[in-house]
């Protein structure tokens, strides 16, 4: 993998992405802030398969780091896809706890917010099929980037989404496939958790965020 791949991971893969700036096209209107989420809301470390030690983070306290720096090093007008290429599924007016960590194969990450304006999985599912194939180019350099909307797992009561992203450099030959990354988002009322591996991980990624999901119900009272 190269630098400029490694280089454009950094804001695609990382949990601090996850929870980016909002894009017009499928995110509502600013509101007041959400209610606190407990770490207590994320799956315990020994549920995630052969995961090393994380890295938890507030992601209040993300965003506020994350979001100048996006918008200063983000070059990329890709005609609406700016969201969908750098998975940004939380907006601004979220409040939450994440974390990320090591697996064989490559990292996983979970992140479980509460908004007052949730994202609409639906027009994300749309919006990721509007911009399956979009040449990127920002400060991490010029990359191809890939979607391909899957069948999420089904959860009563709750919308869901499942994608998958594959990212390479142009003209980058068979033998190096770039780099591969899934995300599978759970959301109702104002609860969005959203797990994400990248790499080579083999993670049953649907069971993963099912888990995290009935997981997070009792510490956020749901």
């Amino acid at each position: 993998m190269t630098a400029r791949i490694r280089a454009l991971v950094i804001s695609v893969a990382a949990l601090a992405t996850i929870s980016g700036v909002p894009g017009e096209s499928i995110q509502a209107a600013a509101a007041p802030p959400p209610p606190a989420v407990p770490p207590a809301a994320l799956l315990p470390l020994e549920t995630v398969p052969h995961a090393s030690a994380r890295d938890g983070f507030d992601l209040t306290s993300a965003l506020s780091a994350r979001s100048g720096q996006d918008r200063a090093e983000s070059r990329v007008d890709v005609g609406g896809c700016e969201d969908v290429v750098h998975g940004r599924l939380v907006g601004d007016d979220a409040a939450g706890q994440g974390f990320q960590s090591a697996v064989p194969g490559g990292q996983v990450s979970e992140l479980v917010a509460r908004m007052t304006n949730p994202p609409d999985l639906a027009a994300w599912a749309a919006q990721a099929g509007r911009c399956s194939k979009v040449t990127v180019d920002d400060a991490a350099g010029t990359a191809s980037s890939t979607v391909t909307v899957h069948p999420a797992p089904v959860v009563p009561g709750a919308k869901t989404l499942s994608y998958q992203q594959l990212l390479t450099l142009p003209g980058q030959p068979p033998e190096l496939p770039g780099l591969r990354l899934r995300t599978v988002a759970i959301a109702a009322d104002d609860v969005l958790v959203v797990l994400r591996d990248a790499g080579t991980t083999g993670l049953d990624l649907d069971a993963l965020a099912v888990a995290a999901w009935q997981h997070a119900a009792g510490p956020l009272g749901r």
